[in-house]
C-alpha cells in the first residue's frame, strides 16, 4: 500500500490575505497558529484548516508564508522516516531542499525537489 497525502500548504506574501480568498472560496476557516519551522511561514500567521472543513475525506492544511516566502502550494505525503524518505528521494534522482526539521519533537517534516523540479515534502513521527 502507498503513502498518503496527509498535508497541504498554500504559502504566499500575504497570509492573511489568502486565508481570506480560500475561506471565501471554499468555505475554510483557518486557524491562527504557528508552522513547525520559520522555513515554511512566518511566525503567527500561519492559519491551519482542518480536514473535516475540507469534505467528507479532507486533508488537513495550512495557509500561510509571510515578506520573504514564496508563493507555492505544496502536499506532504506521510512517511514512516523523514530522514530514510529524504535520502531515498535524492538517490533516485531528487534533492533535498530542507530537513528534516524539527530535530525533536513528535511531528518532522521535510521537502525534496523530484527530478523534474517540483517540490514535494514528506511529514512523519519524529526519530
Amino acid at each position: 500500500m502507498g503513502h498518503p497525502v496527509v498535508h497541504f500548504e498554500i504559502i504566499g506574501t500575504d497570509p492573511v490575505r489568502l486565508q481570506g480568498y480560500y475561506g471565501e472560496l471554499f468555505g475554510w476557516d483557518p486557524q491562527p497558529g504557528d508552522a513547525i519551522s520559520d522555513e515554511v511561514s512566518q511566525p503567527g500567521v500561519y492559519g491551519f484548516v482542518d480536514g473535516a472543513t475540507t469534505g467528507e475525506k479532507g486533508v488537513n492544511g495550512g495557509i500561510g508564508g509571510g515578506p520573504g516566502h514564496r508563493p507555492n502550494v505544496l502536499f506532504y505525503v506521510g512517511v514512516p522516516d523523514v530522514e530514510t524518505a529524504l535520502g531515498k528521494a535524492e538517490s533516485l534522482g531528487g534533492r533535498r531542499l530542507m530537513g528534516p526539521v524539527p530535530k525533536s519533537g513528535d511531528f518532522t517534516v521535510g521537502r525534496f525537489t523530484d527530478p523534474e523540479g517540483n517540490v514535494i515534502g514528506v511529514a512523519g513521527p519524529s526519530a
